[in-house]
């Protein structure tokens, strides 16, 4: 099944999708379903090196953190174990708590006005992960590269030179989304 044209984000149908980096120039098939409401939009690298800054790419389907943090952290859940901590840029969220109850686990959440376009995960007491966060208004195409540029092996090229590089233009994205909420 193909996403049309309209569909924003064009993943899978999965309730918990995370795609996860293939060989040069193969995309999974995953890439052009039309997504389930409440999927996540999550690509992790698959190598154990974790030398770059990034560990995979996620692109939430809006800022709002009581919605789009239980899926994340849910679905990480199931790949990395138990999360800890989640640490997230005030500027980028609509809302800010000091923790949630996912799953019956509490998990907290640490705000900071980093402006780096990421989200850094914390597994047990010091084991980060860092995604980068695509914003929810970037077109389908410029989040798919951006996401596969993310978990490339090799990268050594932060999360907002990814978005530039892309197309993305953050600043530029988030002030349309606030003047322009989805339907």
């Amino acid at each position: 099944m193909t996403a049309d044209s309209s569909s924003t984000h064009p993943f899978s149908t999965h309730p918990f999708s995370v795609l996860t980096a293939h060989p040069a120039g193969l995309l999974p098939d995953t890439l052009h379903r039309r997504v389930a409401p409440g999927t996540v939009l999550l690509r992790l690298r698959t190598t154990s090196a974790r030398d770059g800054p990034l560990d995979g790419a996620w692109w939430p389907h809006s800022r709002e953190t009581e919605i789009e943090l239980p899926a994340l952290v849910t679905a990480l859940t199931e790949h990395l174990g138990p999360l800890t901590r989640i640490g997230l840029d005030t500027v980028a969220w609509d809302e800010a708590p000091g923790r949630l109850i996912i799953d019956g686990r509490a998990v907290r959440i640490d705000w900071s006005p980093t402006g780096d376009d990421t989200v850094l995960v914390t597994r047990g007491e010091n084991d980060h992960f860092a995604l980068l966060v695509v914003p929810p208004r970037a077109t389908r195409d410029a989040a798919r590269e951006a996401m596969a540029k993310a978990v490339l092996a090799g990268n050594s090229t932060e999360a907002r030179q990814i978005l530039i590089d892309t197309g993305i233009n953050p600043e530029r994205a988030e002030r349309r989304a606030k003047w322009h909420p989805r339907p």
